[in-house]
């Protein structure tokens, strides 16, 4: 099972009451991640972080910080599952 260590640089900004948010959840728990959240519901500094970021508040968010390259961040449920099932996911 993977954990925090291959999730290492994720992180999805959300809330949990999200419905699109709890797609995501759902994936990241299936594949055995363990990925931070930031959420977003009641405003505050993640939610200021991520209007900065993206430009807007719309969640989910997974923000991807690489080593030695520049922080990727994907909007929309659908592409961050995809993301996730790609770079995560076993082939059978």
């Amino acid at each position: 099972m993977m954990g925090e260590e291959e999730a290492h640089g994720l992180t999805i900004y959300g809330y949990p009451q999200c419905p699109f948010c709890r797609r995501v959840f759902n994936a990241a728990a299936s594949l055995g991640l363990e990925i931070p959240l930031r959420n977003t519901l009641f405003g505050g500094e993640d939610k200021r972080d991520l209007k900065e970021a993206v430009g807007r508040t719309t969640v989910p968010v997974l923000r991807i910080e690489q080593e030695g390259a520049n922080t990727v961040w994907i909007s929309e449920s659908a592409d961050i599952v995809a993301y996730l099932e790609e770079r995560f996911g076993t082939t059978a």
